[in-house]
């Protein structure tokens, strides 16, 4: 059983405390926040210790959950490598794309196993559909959410486009060649929404946009392959696929059918809608972490892919500051 402490007991720091209590591979040492008014609550809530001090609950553990604001995550997880204890730690995974490169430094020194919170990852409709994506060549995202002073200290980038720019990187296989991108604040002091086009060495295209000023809340990624196309709604936990395949000799009367032309031939139309089992994702990647640490194999998000995520995000950020210069 792996001993695990919890930095952080604001609202997410409270749900991993409470599934982590749930997970048979962890032992819950406790908790630190540096809110002792916060820290009591919480206490009290999940009958688990709140630590006084944040380097002794790193002493004791095996395991550091880092779900601290954004701005604290280099810290809080220097100390923890430096201590020789494996790290989740949320997303994204540092502030600035320096300090993500060293933490790769001081893990790989240390020999100790990082896993970064995108917990798209383990969204039931993005695994449902996983299996049908082959070569995307096109990928739209939209992330829309209804403004919560909760998480401005980050632009809207760093605090929800990043969710999409990781699940793009981990279905395109290619080099990032090209980036343009767009972005207004309008009740911070960053960006609150952004459009952002990436275009990859294969040729594939992603058009991402994100806002956390929008009156309703949607989290749509659609993507278009060879003969396909699939839609993920993470939000509401659903995912349809449409392909087609070329129809030898003549087509079933009942079947939904493409004509493409003299001489093209026909395609037949299939829509699909995979079994999306319920879960809950974030105690779903805090199990595989235990899982990688207990079987010596790498985190399903490894620290190369919070780093890369990050590096995308910030070039997207220097695009729009050059643009909002250039504009002066």
């Amino acid at each position: 059983m792996l001993k695990i402490g919890v930095l952080g007991a604001g609202h997410l720091g409270k749900i991993h405390i409470r599934l982590i209590k749930e997970i048979d591979a962890y032992e819950l040492v406790g908790f630190y926040d540096p809110n002792k008014e916060a820290a009591a609550l919480a206490s009290e809530e999940f009958g688990t210790k709140a630590f006084d001090d944040m380097d002794e609950l790193i002493e004791a553990c095996d395991v550091i959950d880092i779900v601290t604001p954004t701005l604290s995550h280099y810290e809080c997880a220097v100390k923890s490598i430096r201590n020789s204890k494996h790290i989740f730690i949320e997303k994204p995974i540092t502030n600035t794309v320096e300090e993500a490169k060293h933490l790769i430094t001081l893990a790989e020194e240390a020999d100790v196993k990082v896993q970064v919170g995108h917990v798209e990852r383990y969204n039931p409709a993005f695994t449902a559909s996983r299996p049908y994506i082959k070569h995307p060549m096109f990928i739209e995202t939209h992330r829309l959410a209804q403004f919560n002073p909760r998480g401005t200290d980050v632009s809207v980038i760093l605090d929800l486009m990043i969710h999409d720019l990781d699940i793009v990187l981990s279905i395109v296989k290619s080099n990032v060649r090209r980036i343009s991108a767009s972005g207004v604040a309008v009740v911070s002091d960053t960006p609150d929404i952004t459009n952002a086009r990436i275009e990859f060495d294969n040729g594939c295209v992603a058009n991402l946009t994100a806002s956390r000023i929008s009156l309703k809340n949607m989290r749509k990624t659609r993507i278009f392959q060879k003969d396909a196309y699939l839609s993920v709604d993470f939000l509401e936990k659903e995912s349809e696929i449409v392909r087609m395949s070329t129809v030898e000799g003549e087509p079933d009367p009942l079947s939904v059918t493409i004509d493409l032309g003299e001489g093209k031939g026909v395609k037949e139309i299939y829509f699909e809608k995979p079994d999306v089992e319920p879960n809950n994702a974030i105690k779903d990647e805090l199990s595989a972490f235990a899982t990688a640490i207990l079987e010596n194999s790498t985190p399903e998000v490894t620290i190369h892919d919070g780093y890369n995520a990050l590096d995308i995000a910030h070039k997207i950020i220097e695009k729009i500051d050059f643009a909002k210069e250039n504009l002066v």
